[in-house]
């Protein structure tokens, strides 16, 4: 009876311990960890209590905003005291005297007067040193005493398809000023056909980088960067329709930076001349009017319709009526096609050109002349 009683009273100890044991162990887990707290709120892996909050971000871009942010300014373009048109604009680089910027051309293009709004708001008087329509780069030139900070520029030949990018920009203008968009890299090498100087149609083929980052009126001209926070692009242009979400263009930062020594110096880029005046197969109304009949099975390329005297073209093979298909051996679809394969090279650069006539395919070598504009 006796050893009966001893088991029960060594049992209900062992109970009454590990009872006040759990307790303690408990009251430790909530005084040290945010069970303490009622959770009001919870969301890629941010955690928000009541008592403070605690952040478990994974994959926050906010150090490379860093890098970048104070970088960026909005561009307001004035013509006649008169506000044109808003963009976007990033310092690239200082010397003694000034900061230089890099944005779209046709945010600067037709102006008299160029104002900075920098990231702490302040503004600040530029000057265009030069641009190029069919680049869509400008370069501009501010005081130096007003730059806190210079972009990093990278690689986007480094960029791999789903790699992380985001914007810095000014959207719909002021308001939005210094927006942050975030996506991915959804294509590169993109062939996208664009117009110049308010053209009607497309005459121009940019080789562009696709994202999914938004990209809205105000951010033309503002860097695109990886996630270290190093420019890889700058933003041109999205493709707007109701059907479409979601897909914006970049120029390569290789291609820009190729160009800028020029646009600093305001150089007029001089692109070659084939020496033809053209029109799509297409253009069925603009071949009645020059009295040039195609084949009806052609559905792609340039029709000559006439070559300029002293030209490469005049010392040729190429005549009116003449279809061209292909330059170098890359696919002429159209004009645009054929202005992007023709400034790939330099005035002075001999070319191969595939053409159609009277249903058969030929061949020619064309030397390419300056531009006398």
């Amino acid at each position: 009876m006796k050893k009966a009683n001893k088991e029960n009273t060594k049992l209900a100890f062992i109970i009454i311990f590990s009872f006040i044991m759990g307790g303690v162990i408990m009251l430790a887990l909530l005084k040290w960890t945010p069970l303490i707290s009622e959770v009001i709120g919870s969301s890629n892996g941010t955690v928000v209590t009541k008592n403070k909050t605690q952040v478990y971000e994974k994959n926050s871009l906010a150090a490379s905003v860093d890098k970048i942010y104070d970088a960026v300014v909005m561009i307001e373009a004035y013509k006649n005291d008169q506000l044109t048109s808003t963009g976007t604009g990033f310092i690239y680089k200082t010397d003694n005297k000034y900061g230089y910027l890099l944005t779209n051309q046709h945010v600067v293009a037709n102006t008299d007067k160029i104002n900075l709004i920098m990231s702490n708001g302040e503004d600040v008087e530029a000057t265009v040193l030069g641009g190029d329509e069919y680049l869509d780069l400008a370069v501009l030139r501010m005081d130096k005493s007003k730059v806190t900070l210079v972009a990093n520029i990278g690689k986007s030949e480094s960029m791999n398809l789903g790699d992380t990018v985001f914007t810095v920009g000014s959207p719909m203008g002021e308001d939005y000023r210094g927006s942050v968009t975030s996506g991915i890299l959804s294509g590169k090498d993109r062939m996208v056909s664009v117009s110049v100087s308010n053209a009607s149609s497309n005459d121009w083929v940019m080789r562009v980088l696709q994202i999914d980052a938004s990209i809205n009126p105000g951010n033309s001209g503002g860097p695109l960067l990886n996630a270290n926070g190093e420019v890889i692009g700058v933003c041109s242009m999205k493709l707007v329709d109701d059907e479409i979400e979601g897909m914006g263009f970049a120029i390569p930062i290789e291609y820009a930076m190729s160009h800028i020594d020029s646009l600093v110096k305001g150089e007029k880029i001089d692109w070659p001349v084939l020496g033809i005046s053209m029109t799509n197969v297409t253009d069925t109304s603009n071949l009645y009017r020059n009295g040039i009949t195609i084949d009806k099975n052609i559905k792609e390329g340039v029709v000559v319709v006439k070559i300029s005297e002293n030209t490469g073209a005049a010392k040729s093979e190429l005549t009116s009526g003449d279809v061209i298909t292909k330059i170098d051996g890359n696919t002429v679809k159209d004009s645009a096609y054929l202005r992007y394969e023709l400034y790939q090279h330099q005035a002075g650069d001999t070319i191969e050109i595939t053409y159609i006539r009277n249903g058969k395919e030929n061949t020619t070598k064309v030397t390419l002349s300056k531009s006398s504009n």
